[in-house]
């Protein structure tokens, strides 16, 4: 029989085979005693919305660190006090009673924790040993025997009724646990290497306002020495630099972001470091649409100059609460105006099979800038309602280098937009369009039938009469507040099967 060793780390004993059978890193023990930090103040901030108050050995009165100006004009200023969560969970223990979470023991409101790849479970043992407020541990491993070492370990330390062990691929894992009542709470990944595998997987098996706790290895990637397979994995160019470090905590929160967001999900960083030869960070995962969108406004390309090492952000959007597009807000040129002055100019230019009103051209932006401003001088806009940060007062405050020509030529109009020859594909049948919905039982009511039939091209046909209303329903006769009479521009008469429905 292969002899064992013990390794003691915080308050767990882990026996390993002494045959190099199971992955063990003794430097990675920081790694473990920040992340056992920042779970406990994780669960503290989360349990407490449950009516849950954890408990921890030793701990009296904790140091916060305010980092937003005092009264008197001081930051970072050290207090001792309680959280107001925590400190409105007293307030209110007369009126309600709250449960306390002590360490060791399970807790039925509490947190649900994954360790996608375990390997001997050290980590998975510290926090059913160390961190209060459990409701169960998974500690998952690929490798059989990795998987049975974990088994063992939780039976040496006396943490089974908290701690599971499992033998699964991680990713299938959390793939499976994408369901609200199935996700964990908090999932941890430190894989030998990448976790660019795994982080599809996380961001959905994770719960609304989980925490994701994510460790790459793969610094020889992340700082510059390999910027194409960065991008394969990470989505982002690495390149060597002094900031190189820095920059590689960027890359995994950005792939981390680009991932959640394909499932309307965003990420809020909380702590990032960077280590000896790894980085690890700790984000929470929330669902929002609307903020979703802002993701693009936290990208942005970097341009470093081989040299002197001085670089510059070009960002990849801006968020703005409101504002039109309409830009320069002028009378907009004919089709063969505009592409004649292409022509003119030395571009070619053509017509666009997707939309019957662009247009496609050889010619830079600078180009056309300077069309629409010679075209602007002959067909001015009022400038003093141009306000002066606007874009349009900017593009037509510059003079143009190019002296556009609008005199139709010949070739600005094809020979195909002469003959009429057909460009957009014809509806292939009479009230063509979206469809609804399937339901289960058949077909959509004759009533939605009619009403699709009514509407069909309703923007083509617009109405210049106003006799015309009258083929349209007056809505508000339905619903008996008309006041009109005769007089009203819509009908009054009631289709078979509209009295009974009023009725």
């Amino acid at each position: 029989m292969d002899r064992e060793t013990v390794v003691r780390e915080g308050k767990a004993a882990i026996l390993f085979p002494s045959a190099n059978e199971v992955f063990y890193n003794p430097v990675q023990e920081f790694n473990r005693d920040l992340t056992c930090a920042v779970i406990t103040e994780f669960a503290r901030e989360q349990l407490a919305q449950r009516g849950v108050r954890i408990l921890i050995p030793g701990e009296k009165d904790r140091v916060v660190v305010r980092l937003s100006k005092e009264k008197n004009g001081n930051v970072d200023q050290e207090t001792s006090e309680q959280p107001e969560n925590e400190q409105q969970m007293e307030e209110e223990g007369d009126k309600k009673e709250f449960i306390t979470a002590s360490v060791g023991e399970r807790c039925e409101q509490g947190l649900r924790v994954l360790e996608g790849l375990a390997a001997s479970g050290l980590r998975s043992v510290r926090f059913a040993l160390e961190l209060p407020g459990l409701k169960s541990i998974t500690a998952n491993d690929y490798s059989a025997k990795a998987a049975a070492l974990i088994a063992r370990n939780a039976q040496h330390n006396n943490v089974s009724h908290i701690l599971q062990a499992s033998q699964r691929d991680a990713s299938m894992v959390m793939y499976e646990a994408r369901g609200r009542k199935e996700r964990y709470d908090v999932i941890d990944l430190d894989p030998y290497g990448s976790p660019s595998p795994f982080l599809d997987a996380a961001v959905q098996a994770v719960s609304e306002g989980g925490l994701l706790c994510i460790t790459c290895t793969d610094m020889a990637v992340m700082a510059g020495n390999s910027g194409e397979t960065c991008y394969s994995k990470y989505g982002s160019v690495s390149i060597k630099s002094k900031y190189c470090h820095e920059m590689a905590l960027r890359i995994i929160l950005h792939s981390l972001d680009q991932r959640a967001a394909v499932y309307q999900r965003y990420i809020e960083p909380l702590l990032s470091v960077s280590v000896d030869f790894y980085i690890r960070v700790f984000v929470r995962v929330k669902t929002g649409q609307a903020v979703v969108k802002n993701s693009a406004s936290k990208q942005a390309l970097l341009y470093n100059c081989v040299g002197c090492g001085a670089f510059h952000l070009q960002r990849m959007g801006k968020k703005m609460s409101q504002g039109k597009h309409s830009t320069v807000h002028c009378n907009t040129p004919s089709m063969l105006q505009f592409r004649s002055a292409l022509l003119h100019a030395g571009y070619r230019v053509s017509l666009s099979h997707a939309c019957k009103n662009a247009v496609k051209s050889d010619a830079p932006a600078e180009v056309l800038w300077d069309i629409i401003r010679c075209w602007e001088k002959s067909n001015p806009v009022k400038r003093e309602r141009l306000s002066e940060t606007s874009p349009a007062h900017r593009i037509l405050s510059k003079e143009p280098t190019l002296q556009a020509c609008f005199e139709i030529r010949e070739d600005a109009n094809p020979q195909s937009r002469k003959r009429h020859l057909t460009r957009f594909q014809e509806n292939p049948q009479a009230n063509w369009g979206p469809k609804a919905r399937a339901k289960a039982g058949g077909r959509i009511s004759s009533e939605l039938e009619d009403k699709r039939k009514q509407f069909q091209g309703k923007r083509k046909k617009q109405i210049t009469d106003s006799s015309q209303l009258k083929s349209f329903p007056c809505k508000k006769f339905r619903k008996g507040t008309c006041t009109y009479g005769d007089k009203c521009c819509y009908s009054h008469e009631l289709k078979e099967g509209t009295e009974e429905k009023m009725d």
